[in-house]
Parts: C-alpha cells; structure tokens; sequence
C-alpha cells in the first residue's frame, strides 16, 4: 500500500515556531508529528511513501534519512512553488504506479481513525475518494447526502454554499479531516492544472456522477495541531497525566 503525505506547507498559523522548523517536524512530546503520522500510515500497511516539501525542505530530508526512512521506501516530491493540495498530488502521480487505493495524509493531523477499516470501506463501496469527516464545528464544510455522497461545499466564514449536484435526500455539513483515501483513476479524471485544490476535483468529479464518498469518524480521536493553541493542548494531553484520549491515539 502506498500513501503521500502533504508536508509542504509553510505553517503560517505556527509563527514563529515554523520560521526555524517546518511544520512536520514540530515536537509532539518528543515525537516530530511527522514520524507520527508515517507510524500509522505503516501500521495500517503502508510500505511506501511520497512526502511533498517545500519551506526548509532540506530538514525534513535530513530528518528522514537520520531516521532511515523508518525502515520503509519514501520518496520525497520537492516543490520549487506550493502547489496546494491538487496541485501536490498530481505532481507525484507517477509515484502511484501499482493501481492499488492510496492515502493522502495532511501532516499536521493526529488522529487514531481506522485506517485500515477506512480501506476496506472504501474498497467496499467502489469509491473513487473517500474522505474521513466528522460533525463538528469549523468554518468550511462538505455537504454530504443520505447516501453519503459528496454534493456540495459550504464556507461559514464567507457566508458561501456550492451545490454540486442535486443531492439525495438529506443534506450533512460534515468537518473534513485531511485524510483522504483514493483510487489512482482519479489521475486521469484530474483536467486542472498548476495550483488548485483537490476539493476543487472532487466537487467538480462529484458533479460528473463520481463516487466521492464521507467516511464518518465521530468515534475517533482527531486533532488538528496547524495553530498554537490547538498544539499546545495536544501537547498537554501527551504529556503526564493525559487522559485517555492521547492514550488510544498511541495504541494505533
């Protein structure tokens, strides 16, 4: 199994700890969260792995080669510009050669989701995206139908909402989490170019009749550490005295 993890974002919202380390290597209570996350990517049964870099990309590569790719392949996809989310992907299209599911993975996500159940839910249900999301509050949404296809976008923020096609039934605003599992046909289906967002594709593929799929993730631990607070509290919660939450995030 393969997956690529997005680490070439400059971490703007961790100034000024990002000006001397990228946000991959930030410490997490001794671990940098990238080795973190490319743990559970390895333990959901990952044996390769692309890494897009950008801002100090030279530490992240040093870092992995200190660490020996943790003992797996991983290549690293350098961009001389940040491409964003589609952008990044496309460009290590070429990577996902074996015609089998792949995850994209944000870097500054932490979570204990079933990645493995993810796979199998998406391989079930002939996907060609499934995207783990959860209820909560946040500025931006996907709109989910009763079937669970993707059918729209919302910002709150900007007080703005997309429908993509005409959905069945009832709509869902679902928190999106910055794990996607998908299937490498997408590749051929991606006709934007340069910089774009891979939410872009997918509103646009979900509107041609694609299978863009939500897999619900309520039950699960999940932490976004892309601004200071919300660090500083996971980092409370690894630390001494941690509850059970950080605990079950460890046992994946």
């Amino acid at each position: 199994m393969k997956a690529m993890i997005l680490a070439a974002g400059v971490g703007s919202r961790l100034r000024p700890l990002t000006e001397t380390c990228p946000k991959a290597l930030i410490d997490i209570n001794g671990a940098p969260v990238l080795e973190i996350v490319i743990k559970r990517l390895v333990k959901a049964g990952c044996t390769e792995i692309i890494i897009n870099v950008f801002h100090l990309a030279a530490m992240i590569v040093d870092f992995l080669r200190a660490r020996e790719n943790f003992g797996i392949r991983i290549e690293i996809s350098r961009e001389t510009e940040l491409l964003d989310t589609g952008g990044g992907l496309k460009k290590a299209a070429d990577f996902f050669d074996d015609g089998q599911p792949f995850f994209l993975h944000n870097v500054d996500v932490l979570s204990n989701i079933d990645l493995k159940e993810m796979y199998r839910y998406h391989a079930e249900k002939g996907a060609l995206a499934t995207l783990a999301v959860q209820t909560r509050q946040t500025g931006r949404y996907f709109l989910f139908d009763d079937r669970d296809r993707l059918c729209g976008w919302e910002s709150v923020a900007e007080n703005k909402k997309m429908l993509a096609r005409t959905p069945q039934g009832n709509v869902a605003r679902l928190a999106f989490n910055g794990i996607h599992l998908i299937s490498p046909e997408i590749f051929a289906k991606m006709n934007e170019t340069g910089v774009f967002s891979i939410n872009q594709t997918y509103l646009r593929l979900a509107s041609e009749g694609e299978k863009i799929l939500a897999f619900h993730t309520d039950e699960y631990y999940w932490r976004d550490i892309g601004r200071l607070k919300s660090l500083e509290e996971i980092r409370q919660e690894a630390g001494k005295g941690a509850k059970g939450r950080w605990r079950d995030l460890e046992r994946w």
